[in-house]
Parts: structure tokens; sequence; C-alpha cells
């Protein structure tokens, strides 16, 4: 097989055979920009649950709630909390790195808080389902909702994922 020039030329430019004329800079930018991006979305996803979490507390059915269930729920917005918190976590550092040229640095903990609030935000998720299972048809309910959805988020967002790479690394 003949190599691809533009992916040979890429890779003298920056390392990468990908097929992108890219500079090191341009590259952090670009990856940066991705980052940015999935955050959005995240972040928009948890922002909805939290308000959710939030407005439930001053229901008044909320007083009928069993200790357990105000436990559970302490727990979502816990959760909920640290989401938000782990999903800004790059937009800080962004701010203290602002114009030091550590795009990189910002880059990698951008890619760990990300993948660190997808675990939250996944835990939340599941949690959210299995609260309000428990709360409309009861614990056996929400226990059978609440694995079936972490089954769901670890295929989709873990399995799944994981087979493509390993799959694509051969390629």
């Amino acid at each position: 097989m003949i190599p691809d020039a533009s992916a040979s030329q890429a890779a003298s430019v920056d390392g990468f055979a990908d097929g992108r004329d890219e500079t090191p800079n341009e590259r952090a930018d670009r990856n940066w920009a991705e980052v940015l991006q999935e955050l959005r979305v995240l972040q928009t996803g948890t922002q909805i649950l939290t308000g959710f979490l939030l407005a439930l507390a001053f229901q008044p059915a909320f007083v009928a709630l069993s200790q357990g269930q105000r436990t559970f729920y302490l727990v979502l917005v816990v959760l909920a909390a640290l989401s938000a918190i782990v999903a800004l976590a790059p937009v800080a550092l962004h701010r203290v790195l602002f114009a030091r040229r550590e795009k990189n640095i910002v880059v990698a903990y951008g890619h760990a808080a990300l993948v660190a609030a997808l675990a939250t935000v996944g835990a939340l998720l599941v949690g959210v389902v299995a609260f309000v299972f428990d709360i409309v048809l009861g614990g056996a309910a929400a226990v059978t909702v609440g694995v079936v959805a972490g089954v769901v988020v670890v295929v989709l967002w873990i399995a799944i994922p994981v087979m493509l790479r390993s799959r694509g690394a051969g390629a």
C-alpha cells in the first residue's frame, strides 16, 4: 500500500498522521473548541436536571417523602452540584492560564474533567429516573429502572465507544 502523502506531511508537521495539516497550537485550539462544545451539551442537560431537583423541594408533596427518599434526593442534589462544578472546572483553569501558552494543559485537564463530569451525570441520570420511579411506583420499580438505566449508560457511554475505539486502532 502506498502511503498517503498528505497524511505523511501532516505527521511531519505535528506528529499525527490523521490527514490534518495543523501546527501543535492549531491542534490544541481545535481540541479545546471540541471539549468546550461537549461541555456545553453536558452542562445544558445538567442544568435542566438540577433545576428539576431544586424545584422538587418546594413542592407540597415533598413533605410526604420518607426519610430514605429525602436522603436519596439530597444525594442527587449533591451529584447535580458536583457534575456542574466538575464540568465548569476546565473553564476556570482556562481563565487562570489564559494567554500563558498552556493550551495543551487546558485541553488535557478539560478532557479529564469531561470524563469525570460524564460519570457524575450518568449517575445523576440513573438516580433521577430511579427517584421518580420510587415516588410514583415504589422501591422495586425504582431498582429495576435504575439497573436498566445504568446498564444502558454503561453500554452506550463506555462499552460501545471502547469497542469502536479498539476496532479503529487496528485500521
